[in-house]
């Protein structure tokens, strides 16, 4: 819908990130884990943990960790006990929300992650209440004044991700996760500055909210991105951009 942004909640919730490194590099470390433990340390044997060491990379993550973080999951050191678990449920508004967990106690995370939509006015729904309405793709959100669409479109072409568009004052690149990898490092060869990268869920169909709804579910997708087990958080709504602009003054 034209003046709308159904990237609003990755948008607002980029100004935290830089604010809270530490705890982007532990949910990263929870992420390599997990990969390294599925499928090896050994990225160029093991798809998956691309993933996360693109990820790492963009956030500036210590070598140090990163080496710790596989050795962890290969079991060259302890502390590789982490499970995968996918929670579904509605925020305020009738919004779908899905969080994306790894977490070393099912049972801990399950009860917090329940009281934080409970709290929200949200509440957490059965397996498949919501999964059907998201498509699980890489996500890149670059500032449209760092680069060229024609650009983009080669680089696309090349890596072979799935579309550019633009979307107000910034382009959004999206891709299948087995080329995730790919498109990040060619950006970051190309010398491309990225807002976001991230691999997450994108809605197929968005629920159009005021700013009052959208603030309520802003809050709730805030508080989930803050818990140490959440590793993303995604959600089908869609803002005006001046809605946009008033919520992410507050």
């Amino acid at each position: 819908m034209a003046g709308h942004s159904h990237w609003a909640g990755i948008k607002h919730k980029k100004a935290l990130i830089d604010n809270k490194r530490g705890k982007v590099w532990s949910k990263i470390s929870k992420a390599i884990i997990l990969a390294a433990r599925t499928g090896g340390g050994d990225p160029e044997m093991n798809s998956r943990l691309r993933v996360p060491l693109a990820d790492a990379r963009a956030a500036r993550m210590p070598k140090e960790n990163i080496d710790r973080a596989i050795k962890k999951g290969t079991g060259e050191l302890e502390g590789g006990q982490v499970d995968e678990v996918i929670y579904e449920g509605y925020a305020p508004g009738g919004v779908a929300l899905m969080c994306e967990i790894m977490t070393d106690n099912r049972n801990r995370t399950a009860s917090e992650v329940r009281k934080l939509f409970e709290v929200h006015g949200g509440k957490l729904g059965a397996t498949g209440c919501v999964a059907y309405l998201f498509d699980r793709k890489g996500l890149v959100l670059i500032q449209a004044d760092k680069t060229d669409e024609d650009t983009l479109m080669e680089l696309a072409l090349e890596t072979g991700a799935d579309d550019v568009r633009s979307e107000g004052e910034n382009f959004v690149v999206t891709c299948e996760v087995n080329v995730y990898s790919d498109v990040c490092e060619a950006l970051e060869q190309a010398s491309i500055e990225t807002i976001v990268k991230q691999v997450t869920r994108i809605p197929n169909s968005t629920v159009d909210l005021d700013v009052d709804a959208g603030r309520k579910v802003i809050k709730l997708m805030e508080a989930l991105d803050d818990h140490d087990d959440v590793q993303n958080v995604a959600a089908n709504f869609s803002l005006p951009e001046e809605a946009m602009a008033e919520l992410a003054g507050d």
